[in-house]
């Protein structure tokens, strides 16, 4: 009995230890994706920057000298915006999230589209 113990208690530890690495490695999934996506080359700290505006302008400057982007610039530079809004979840504050939202919407005015 002992012996049976010991091993059912070594098949747990070994299943936790899969779950945890399993869960590290689905969080990580976007840095990997920010690193080799084949979208288009982004200025460093594109998202770091203090105004919505100049969110925008460095997206639009980027996707239309970027020859690596599959779709319509608009779209690209969208794509990108709302994959880094998405990426940072529950870690952005309140005040980075509004300036990433409102970039959206200057996105679409430096590019004359309707508004969402």
């Amino acid at each position: 009995m002992p012996q049976k113990r010991t091993i059912e208690r070594a098949r747990v530890r070994k299943a936790k230890k899969k779950a945890v690495a399993r869960k590290k490695a689905v969080k990580k999934w976007s840095a990997g994706v920010m690193k080799r996506s084949d979208a288009m080359d982004l200025e460093d700290g594109v998202f770091k920057k203090r105004t919505a505006r100049q969110v925008a302008l460095s997206l639009k400057r980027s996707v239309e000298a970027s020859g690596r982007r599959k779709s319509p610039p608009f779209r690209s530079a969208m794509s990108m915006l709302n994959f880094e809004i998405n990426r940072g979840g529950k870690n952005l504050t309140a005040e980075r999230k509004k300036v990433l939202n409102q970039a959206k919407v200057e996105l679409r005015k430096l590019f004359h589209r309707e508004p969402a």
